[in-house]
This record gives C-alpha cells, structure tokens and sequence, in this order.
C-alpha cells in the first residue's frame, strides 16, 4: 500500500471555505490552486453527525480493469488534499467523536482514494489513505484538512474517477476533487456524503466534470457507469436505510395510520382506482389492520429518502425554527379552546387584528390558572420574533383592500393562485358530470343573468372581444361535496365565478355555489350578484368567501401540491435511475431537483397525512388526496404544463411567434403571466442552446440509451396513471428535448416560486383567503337567516376557520413561504454550472443567462411602477414580485429558487 506523509511546507495556505452555506461555496475559485512540484488531488471533505453513509459500486471497480497501475519504482507523484468539515454546533460527545476523527485520518486511518484511469486496461492501484496533520490551513472553524500522497504511472492518461472509501464511524460530506499535474486541472465535483464502511462496504466512485452521452464514454468508464446506475436503482426489496442511496417508486400508501385510529385509514393514492404520480419508495412494513397501507413512521423520526436528497444544516435550522414556530402560535388558541367548551370561532374583526400584535391576550380563565401563567411566562420569554406575526402584504398597504370586488378579481391573475381563470368561449356552460348522478348539465348562470351586468353591450359582443372569464370549480369538487359537508364544522359549496373585463379592469359579476341535488332540488345551485342593499351585498360577501375557500384547496391540493411538488418527484427519481452523473441532461437538471424529495417526504408526514394540517384547515378535510387525485386524472397534462401551452389552453393568450414565449396575452395586464413568460422564454432560450450544444448529430437524442430509458420511465412509471395517454411528447428531436426539458425546469423553479411564496402574504389574513367555511349561506326560513340579518358581520366572522386552524394554517404558511439562507436561485445557475462542467461554450450560456435575467428583474421592477398596469400599482395595490429573480433570506414575496425546496 502506497502512503507518505503529507509534508505541510509544499501546500500553501488556502482561503477559508464557508462550510455553513452550499450557495457561498460556489464562490470558491478553483484557478487558485496552482500546480508546482507536486500533482494535487484536493478533496474536500466535511463530516456529519448521523452514523450513515452512502451506497456505491466498488466491485465494479474490481471487474472494470481501469484502474490507476501500482508503480513503487518510478512515476509521477499525486498529492491530496482532504478538507473536513465538522458540525456547527457541537456537543461534548461531537468535540470526542470528531478528536477522534482527526487521530485516524492523521495516521492514515480514516479515508482512502484510488485514482481511475479512463484509458482501459491499465490494472489497479494500491488504496491511498489520507493522511498527516496540515495545520491551519483554513481559518473556517468548521474546517479541518489532511494530506495524502500516491504515485501513478507516466502512462497513466487522463484519470476520470476517483474511489473513495470512509473507514470512520460515521459519514462524511465530499464536495470536490482537483487533480493537478496533466495538460489542465481536472475537476471531480462531488456534493455527496460518502457513508461509512460499516454501512456499507463498498466504496463510492465520483466522476470527473466532464459531460458525457453514453455513446462518447471513455472505454475505461463505461461499465463503471452502468454499474454505479445498477446500485443506484436498487432492487426493490426491503426497507430502505438513511444512509442509502437508492431511488425506487411507489405509490401513496403511507398518507393514513389505520394502527392507531380507523378514522386515520386513508385510500391507497396511485393505483388504478384513484391515479396519482409515484413517490420514492422506503419499503416499510405493512400496517397491522391494512396490509395495502404502509406502516407511519411519526415526527420526529425521519422518512427515508436517498441521503443526498437531505436538508443540509442550514435548511434543517430554518425548518425547524419553522416548526418552533407554528408550536408558539398554536400553543395560544390550543390553551383557550381547551379552556373553552369547543375551539373558539373568531367574533369581530379585533380578534384577527389581535393576531398581529405583540400582546397575546388570555382569557379569564388562564390568568386565574397558576400553572397556565407560569407557562405564559416561560413562553413569552422566548422572544417577540417567535410570537407575532408579521402583519400580511394584503392588508399592509390597505387594510380593506380584501373587501373590494376589483381586489378579489385583481388576485386572480396576480395573486397565489393565478392559474385557475380562463376565457368563457361557450354559453350554455355545461357540465361533464353524469347527469343521472349530479342533475341536469346546464348551469344556473344564464345569458340573461350575464347581460344584467354588462352596462348595455351584448353577451354575444362580450364573449367576441373576449371580455368574459371563468374560474370553474363545479366539475372537481361537486363529486365530493356531500362527503365534505359531513365532516365536523365544514360546509362547501361547487363553485363558479364569471369575470367581465372593461376598460382594463376585471370584475366579478356572478358567483354559483352548487350543491348535490336532492329529490326536491334537482338543481340544487344558487346564484349571487353583487346588487346594493345591505342583504345582498352581505350575501355577495358571503358567496366571495366560499369561492375563495373553493380557490385555496384547489390551489393547495392541485396546483401546488400535485402539479409541482408531486408531479416533480418522479422526474428527480428517473433522472437518478436512468441517467449518469456524466449526462448532460442530469448535469443540467440536477440543481433543479435540490431537496424537492425531502420536502415532499416531510409533507406527506406532517402536511397531506391523515389527520395533517391540510386535512385539519382546508375544506377538503379527509379528501383532500382524492381530489387531487382527481384533478390529476381528468386535468393534468404533461405538455400543457408548459407555460405558453397552459395559457393559450384556457384562453388567456393566442399564439404570437413575435412575443416571448410565442404567445400574446389576451389580457395584458396579467402579471403572473407577463412576468412568467420573460422567465419561460429566457430557460427555453438557455436550454435550446444547450441540447443544441450537445446533440448535434443526426439520431443523436433518438439514439441516446440513457435519454430515451429516462423519457420511458417518467411516462410508464413515475406518472403510471397516465402512461396510455396520446398527448406524450415525443423524444426525437432537439426541439422535443428541448419543449421538455424546458417545461420540467420551469415547473421546479418558476411556476413553484409563483404559486408558493406568496401563501402567506396573501393568505396570512384570514378573510382574504379562508382556507374553509364553516356555514352554509343563510336562506330565507332557515333558523341561522334572522340572526344574519340581526348581526351579518357575526355571521361571516362565524363561517371563517376557528382561531385554532387560522393559526395552524398561518404558521405553515409562514415557514412554506420563507427562503432559507442556503437556498440557490435561477440566476446562480452559471455559478453552479461551473461547478459541474468544464466546457467553455456551457459556461457562455448560462452566463449569458444570468444576463438575462437581471434584464428580466428590471424590467419587472419597472412595470411595477407603470401607473398604467392596475393590477401590479395604485393607491394601496401591492406590487408583482413573486417572479423576481433575486431574493434575501425570510418571507419576501419575491424570488425564483432552482428548486422545490419549500
């Protein structure tokens, strides 16, 4: 075995690394690392805390033949470098497991390298242990580095691997190798924590940043690569460890916990029966009373995920101040409605006011409770910023903005949910449900109706001029309307709303709230106007309510939930599966995949489970999975994800080869949409230039094994409810790889950061946005209408969710709405391309990218200053800045993440 001593003199001092921050290490500049005397191998290394590691493929690496050569009489001298980074916040036990760390790793015990050639038939190298003391080099406390030397032979080639095993007790984070003494440097990215021998025996293989199609592998490499996709895929057996790094699928299983409560039992979500995306696969035993549900793993043990898909520990501290947090809030309401005979409804406008205040006022009853005050007192001295709430963006400006029905239509193209509105292109409006089971087809609103409230001009003008809009509810939730209104304090109705534009401004005019029929209302549908009496206009308030209840579980449940976060899973794990860290294609997608399996892991934990806050505080309450269930069967559509086909589906663009994205709006001032297709079409432009870059061949993409194995699975297994569909698209071409790649990209960065980070500036105030309703609207005869007309603003505050779920749904709010200090943004991505990629002409695009975007930040920032654009300025109106770029830290209402990282 071939080792030395590091020798401290030849390495010269290097700049300190911020260890705390993936985002400030791509910072680092690699050019800083001269070649002298010795040929460097500078990896770096930072050590966790969890005894786990991470699976790969070391006897591959046995059978390759590819290896570094043993040469003990002559060669050339490698030098390595290993950097270490220890925990930011140590205890007593972590101070002696990491003084032990550093012991092992000094006499050359902890970590060894193999260098690998990617010439063939070179034989294999004798393991290198890091090894030696290197003091100070690095003023990071979190740092700590090793030396390690190795000899190769003079005809080694160029090498394009390296194998690194852990022999500590516990896993360590790898973040890159730089090899030194050939033509140029050689960049070994890495990103990944390696697990401990203990764990897992085999080894781990790190390729060179160099991007590959399978067709131009090194002879060397190739089996290498296929092998490290075996191990990486799994064999779909057994319960999945943390320290593993196997993608595999499943379906939603793991959402009901039938062991401890029957009324906890859930649907399987995924199967024939109810088609959803798949998600990743722990392999949990069954439940005891379910052997179709998989067994709960409950907070705070974690799901599995493939460990790299983990929070970091600067997202782990955000996320859990997070949840700090939202125990705070709801430790308030929790103490008086346990004081209360029943959770306490809000009763007048100062109790929601009283939410934003620094003084949290108890009751009667909690002040006269000694233990109850002790507790306050404990829980006051934890600190203002944990026990107020920022007062909301809706209501900052102008505290009766909510109120206005320019505001509520206003939120509809710039809002959280502005995806829903679409032109009204027919009259009859007609429903696809079964009229045997859900009554007679036509709706309620009629033309007649429509006309009322066009101030002279026809219906048939209107509709010509495309002035007329619908959000339609009526289809998706009418199904399950009467199971909702039988749970506990829920009443729902299927809504629709027409909209009518004019003079630049947009409006409702008609609400319909549906119900199922019975046998003595067939069809059971009221209609609302806005009229001018007190009753009318109290009514119109009340219908407002339950649209915008209807709006926010849809917006949760399907636009956000399912056509992001769930809809995204199953790409993240194909990519894995089916394409090779040396793709092209994975190298381009893999910052837009950063932490979106561990989010989706902690939802389906804490969020969509049964019994979780969104079944707790949304209308849906227990069905909240079977609608979107729904939704994703009979509306989700791959291709129409894409942000000029979406809008061109519902009507709000035509095509136009002239404007950005091809298509021009009907409705110009549509914020979500203008801003949304300057991003669109600058990933397109980014990633058109890139397929070109690397498929310039003819066949290139239709012969590309790993593309088109990845393509396949993404249709026939991550999204199986859909794999019969003809609107697939094909995979042949640059502008087919293209139209998908940009969609994927857009869907994980873009579109999530649109309909996300605004869940609390928007819905942080209850009656803006009430996430259930609690009460039918009070007819005439009904026990409830008297005390309406006595006290109608008692009746509405009574309707919205309690204080207990309002606060519930504002602290999730709160934490799903904030940027935490790592995350990496769309305009970083040249940085981070560089990281991964050698090429010259890639670094040119994304560079030219990142140009693009500070354009596209100023130019947003300039329509929000243009007077003209009602829907984004004026007296009181928040500005449109969900699709701006750039972001700091915290709840902004602004900013573009890579990724589904919230």
């Amino acid at each position: 075995m071939l080792t030395a001593q590091a020798s401290p003199t030849t390495l010269r001092r290097r700049e300190p690394f911020p260890a705390t921050s993936k985002q400030r290490r791509l910072t680092v500049n690699p050019s800083t690392l001269r070649p002298g005397r010795w040929n460097v191998i500078r990896a770096v290394i930072s050590s966790g805390d969890s005894k786990a590691g991470v699976e790969t493929a070391d006897k591959a690496v046995e059978s390759n033949g590819a290896l570094v050569s043993s040469s003990r009489s002559g060669g050339v001298s490698v030098r390595a470098v290993i950097r270490i980074r220890k925990k930011m916040k140590e205890k007593l036990f972590d101070k002696i497991e990491d003084q032990w760390d550093s012991f092992l790793n000094g006499i050359g015990k902890g970590i060894s390298l193999q260098l690998i050639t990617q010439e063939p038939h070179l034989g294999k190298s004798d393991e290198t242990f890091v090894r030696g003391w290197l003091p100070s080099i690095s003023d990071n406390p979190y740092v700590v580095e090793y030396g390690a030397d190795m000899v190769v032979p003079n005809d080694f080639g160029q090498p394009g691997a390296v194998v690194v095993t852990n022999f500590h007790e516990k896993e360590v984070f790898l973040m890159e190798i730089v090899v030194h003494g050939f033509k140029e440097p050689i960049f070994f990215t890495a990103d990944t924590w390696i697990h401990s021998k203990k764990d897992n025996p085999e080894s781990r293989i790190i390729f060179k940043n160099q991007a590959y199609l399978p067709s131009e592998t090194p002879p060397g490499l190739k089996n290498l690569r296929q092998e490290v996709l075996h191990r990486v895929r799994g064999d779909g057996k057994g319960e999945r460890k943390m320290h593993e790094r196997i993608y595999d699928y499943d379906v939603y299983n793991d959402l009901g916990n039938p062991d401890k409560d029957e009324e906890l039992a859930r649907p399987v979500v995924g199967g024939e029966e109810r088609p959803y995306p798949r998600r990743c696969r722990t392999g949990r035993r069954p439940s005891l009373t379910d052997p179709d549900t998989e067994s709960r793993i409950e907070k705070p043990d974690p799901v599995y995920v493939p460990r790299d898909e983990t929070f970091e520990e600067v997202k782990q501290n955000t996320f859990s101040a997070g949840r700090l947090k939202a125990v705070l809030h709801n430790l308030i309401p929790l103490i008086v409605s346990k004081l209360a005979s029943s959770d306490v409804p809000f009763t007048n406008f100062s109790d929601i006011d009283n939410l934003y205040n620094d003084d949290i006022l108890l009751p009667k009853e909690a002040k006269n409770n000694h233990l109850l005050a002790n507790l306050m007192d404990q829980v006051m001295n934890v600190g203002d910023n944990l026990l107020k709430y920022e007062i909301p963006a809706i209501i900052r400006r102008d505290r009766f903005s909510w109120l206005r029905d320019n505001e509520f239509a206003r939120q509809t193209l710039a809002g959280v949910n502005p995806v829903n509105i679409e032109l009204l292109k027919e009259l009859p409006i007609l429903s696809k449900l079964d009229p045997e089971i859900y009554g007679p087809p036509e709706s309620a609103i009629t033309r007649e109706l429509i006309a009322r409230e066009l101030n002279g001009i026809s219906v048939e003008e209107a509709m010509k001029n495309k002035k007329l809009f619908i959000i339609d509810y009526h289809d998706l939730l009418l199904p399950f309307i009467e199971k909702m209104n039988e749970l506990p304090d829920r009443k729902a109705y299927a809504s629709r709303t027409v909209f009518y534009f004019d003079q630049g401004i947009l409006r409702p005019i008609v609400i319909e709230l549906s119900l199922p029929p019975t046998s003595s209302s067939p069809r059971n549908k009221k209609i609302y106007t806005h009229g001018h009496g007190a009753t009318s206009s109290w009514m119109w308030k009340l219908a407002k309510a339950h649209v915008c209840s209807n709006d926010a579980g849809v917006h949760q449940l399907v636009n956000h939930w399912l056509r992001t976060h769930a809809c995204t899973e199953p790409y993240i794990i194909a990519t894995h599966r089916q394409l090779s860290t040396m793709h092209p294609v994975y190298k381009l997608l893999h910052p837009h995949m950063r932490y979106t399996m561990e989010i989706n892991a902690l939802a389906r934990q804490s969020l969509i489970n049964a019994g979780g806050v969104i079944e707790a505080c949304f209308s849906p309450g227990k069905y909240a999975l079977e609608i979107s269930s729904a939704a994703y069967e009979s509306l989700w559509q791959f291709d129409r994800e894409a942000l000029p086909a979406d809008l061109v589906h519902r009507g709000m663009a035509v095509e136009d080869p002239t404007m950005p994205g091809g298509v021009k709006l009907v409705i110009e001032d549509y914020p979500y949409a203008a801003d949304g297709l300057l991003i669109w079409a600058a990933i397109q432009e980014l990633v058109e230039s890139y397929v070109e870059h690397y498929y310039s061949e003819p066949n290139s993409i239709s012969s590309d094994v790993e593309l088109q194995a990845w393509w396949n699975e993404i249709k026939n297994v991550g999204h199986y409810g859909k794999r019969n569909e003809s609107w697939w698209p094909n995979l042949n071409t640059q502008d087919d790889l293209s139209r998908i790649l940009t969609t994927m990209i857009w869907t994980a960065s873009g579109q999530h950061a649109a309909i996300n980070f605004g869940q609390y500036p928007f819905g942080g105030y209850v009656p803006n946005r009430p996430t259930l309703m609690r009460k039918l609207i009070p007819q005439p005869g009904d026990s409830e209408y008297e005390k309406f007309l006595h006290n109608p603003e008692y009746t509405f505050l009574t309707s919205l969710p309690t204080q207990l779920q309002a606060t519930k749904v504002m602290a999730v709010q709160d934490s799903l709405s904030t940027h935490s200090p790592d995350e990496e943004y769309l305009h970083q991505l040249d940085q981070i391309q560089r990281l991964s990629s050698n090429d010259p002409q890639v670094h040119k695009f994304f560079e030219n990218f990142s140009v693009q975007l500070e354009e596209i930040e100023r130019i947003i920032n300039l329509r929000n200053k243009n007077v003209e654009l009602t829907n984004r300025t004026g007296a009181g109106v928040p500005p449109y800045e969900l699709l701006l770029p750039t972001s700091p830290p915290g709840v902004t209402g602004r900013g573009i993440p890579n990724s589904i990282s919230i």
